[in-house]
């Protein structure tokens, strides 16, 4: 007879250095050990070996897939559908359990009834403690608020099944998590909040990394064409700016076609409005951060691209995705 309590880990994982020390917290966590690891390989051309080694006792349970670049939806779905345990715990590749985790997550799946499909472990994020935080850390530091996020998170597998699991039309990680458990919701399972904790520190990233964080804004489109504007609401998720953005990219676009036309003066007015909204969202990522020179000026510059390239993503995001559908259970 299989253990109700008996669990899975799946990780997803592109290589980075931080698996290591994923890995190596897992093995030294105490309590009952997962019954296998599964790490699913996502990158294109692997080009070294992954530092499975750092599983130590844990590594006779730990085998490896391939999905050959087809993103996090895909590999964590594949590895979901390989295990045989009644939950899944789904594991980023930057985050360390504490030592305690997998006694708390044995209460944590303990606890649940019948009906819960899900439970949510509870993440903490590290900020320097001489300083205020940067931009992307305190960004960062949002995820210990964030529903359902997969850093950490159990899923019973038959209510994966019972959903098909992730949509893989969500091509990063943004926003597949959030679609997943609406879903699974939806299905009539519950989802809760359990009380292990796990640590996610903030990961090295360029000045430039905010700029591209803004692709995230297609898959915000394709949300709203699978759950509906409200989708913000029952996803517990922080609506953002992207109606600011989008109303200063409108009044710089306008500015400059009032220029072409000749009509200086009506130029003028929406360029000042344009320049007015760009320094409010500068100084309000400016304002709550260690404003040192480098700081400042990587603000000033990203806030001038980031508004009309959300737009710009959001857009392309409404017309690739017009005709999608939600995934539907399996009859």
């Amino acid at each position: 007879m299989t253990d109700p309590l008996a669990y899975s880990v799946v990780i997803p994982t592109i290589g980075r250095a931080c698996l290591a020390d994923c890995l190596h917290a897992l093995a030294l966590a105490e309590g009952r050990p997962p019954e296998e690891i599964v790490v699913v390989d996502d990158r294109r051309e692997p080009t070294f070996p992954l530092p499975l080694e750092a599983a130590g006792e844990l590594r006779g349970r730990l085998r490896t897939l391939r999905t050959a670049g087809r993103g996090p939806a895909a590999a964590r779905n594949s590895g979901w559908r390989s295990v045989r345990t009644p939950w899944t715990v789904f594991l980023d590749d930057d985050v360390q359990v504490l030592p305690d985790w997998s006694r708390r997550l044995a209460e944590d799946l303990g606890a649940a009834g019948a009906a819960t499909g899900g439970v949510q472990g509870r993440l903490r994020v590290p900020l320097p403690e001489d300083r205020r935080p940067t931009d992307w850390e305190r960004g960062t530091a949002g995820l210990e608020q964030a529903a359902w996020a997969t850093a950490d998170m159990a899923y019973r597998t038959a209510a994966l099944a019972d959903v098909q699991g992730f949509d893989e039309r969500f091509p990063r990680a943004f926003r597949e998590d959030a679609d997943l458990a609406l879903r699974v919701q939806e299905a009539g399972w519950a989802l809760h909040r359990g009380g292990r904790q796990t640590r996610h520190p903030v990961r090295p990233a360029d000045p430039w990394v905010s700029v591209r964080a803004q692709r995230g804004n297609a898959d915000d489109a394709l949300m709203t064409r699978l759950h509906g504007a409200d989708w913000w609401v029952r996803a517990r998720a922080p609506r953002g700016r992207l109606p600011r953005h989008a109303l200063v990219t409108s009044t710089a676009v306008t500015a400059c076609g009032l220029a072409l036309a000749g009509r200086r003066r009506a130029a003028g007015v929406l360029g000042a409005l344009w320049a007015l909204g760009t320094a409010e969202f500068a100084l309000a990522r400016i304002r709550p951060g260690p404003r040192t020179a480098r700081e400042i000026a990587t603000m000033a510059a990203t806030s001038v691209v980031i508004p009309p390239l959300a737009t710009r993503h959001w857009i392309d995001g409404l017309i690739r995705h017009r005709r999608a559908t939600a995934l539907r259970s399996p009859q």
